[in-house]
């Protein structure tokens, strides 16, 4: 089996191994791929592995040997799905792989909004604490998130895993989420989008994009946010109206955002979130824990691996409505 990865630098920027996949067949690894360099590197391939690189509907028809895509995250909107199950081309996904490391990263920005330890480790190197009349400083609030409101829109593996940690921490929590009333755990209320955002102290994003959800977080809903609210997005960039937000912040009407992915990736340097007041940005690595990427590496081998012995796991192609 010849197999081409397009882009396989953001999962082994040379960290890990590829020996499961290498096991498999003739393997070419590329770091990244253009767009107008896909054709040419997938040409003779019998599975693309890709994570952002793009196939599309015209690239299947010009790749007659291709009969398999495997896409290296749980989103698989860079693969034209439909086209592919009525070419019989199977198309797998990576579900779940990062889940503790996206909540362990909610928290961070959360805790770092709140407890500001690189302000204060900053202030104290510059010296300080050394130079104070007293036994400590602090110059902006503290913030204890105990009996606070933790909103989450959307309860999948993910919220459901912030959910715990927020209730271990003695917050209350608040979802917007499809699941029964009775289907939910002790101490997560459900309650509907507006409401969730009027009533949380923090409102964190975990939905999938679509069209009925981008710019869910438009200048309305901050406008009904409390002063002293934070919102987390470590979900989908275009979940959120970055201008309206900066604006938000900049204004003061909300106190902060933990934001680990944008529209635009990478942004451009004008976009207004990069400047905006108590905006922390992280570089869409919340998934990226060396245990999450092996996860990852290791569900993709399986992938393929049962996919060369004749069955499918993890797969997202649609069939044709006719079969």
């Amino acid at each position: 089996m010849n197999i081409v990865i397009l882009d396989g630098y953001s999962l082994n920027p040379g960290d890990m191994s590829w020996d499961e996949i290498n096991a498999l067949g003739n393997v070419t690894v590329y770091d990244r791929t253009a767009p107008e360099d896909v054709l040419t590197r997938a040409a003779g391939a019998d599975a693309v592995l890709t994570n952002k690189v793009v196939i599309t509907a015209e690239m299947m028809d010009r790749l007659p040997t291709l009969r398999y895509i495997g896409v290296l995250a749980t989103g698989y909107n860079v693969v034209d799905v439909r086209e592919a199950g009525r070419r019989g081309i199977v198309v797998t996904n990576i579900p779940a792989y990062s889940t503790a490391s996206v909540a362990q990263m909610v928290f961070a920005h959360l805790l770092s909004l709140v407890n500001r330890v690189e302000h204060y480790t900053a202030e104290v190197r510059g010296g300080r604490w050394a130079s104070n009349p007293d036994f400590c400083f602090w110059d902006s609030p503290v913030t204890e998130l105990y009996g606070k409101t933790f909103g989450i829109v959307g309860l999948g593996n993910i919220g459901m895993a912030v959910a715990r940690i927020a209730l271990a921490m003695g917050m209350k929590v608040a979802a917007v989420t499809s699941k029964r009333e009775d289907e939910l755990p002790e101490g997560i209320v459900a309650v509907d989008i507006d409401e969730l955002f009027a009533r949380a102290d923090v409102v964190s994003l975990h939905c999938p994009l679509t069209d009925a959800t981008r710019h869910m977080v438009d200048r309305r809903r901050l406008g009904l946010m409390k002063s002293s609210a934070i919102l987390i997005n470590t979900g989908r960039g275009p979940l959120v109206d970055e201008c309206a937000l900066a604006e938000a912040l900049n204004a003061g009407h909300i106190a902060g955002a933990g934001i680990d992915v944008l529209s635009i990736e990478p942004p451009a340097a004008d976009n207004p979130l990069l400047s905006a007041r108590n905006c922390h940005v992280t570089p869409h690595i919340a998934w990226a824990s060396t245990e999450a990427r092996a996860r990852l590496m290791t569900t993709a081998a399986a992938n393929l691996r049962a996919f060369a012995a004749g069955r499918t796991i993890n797969n997202v192609a649609e069939a044709p409505a006719d079969k």
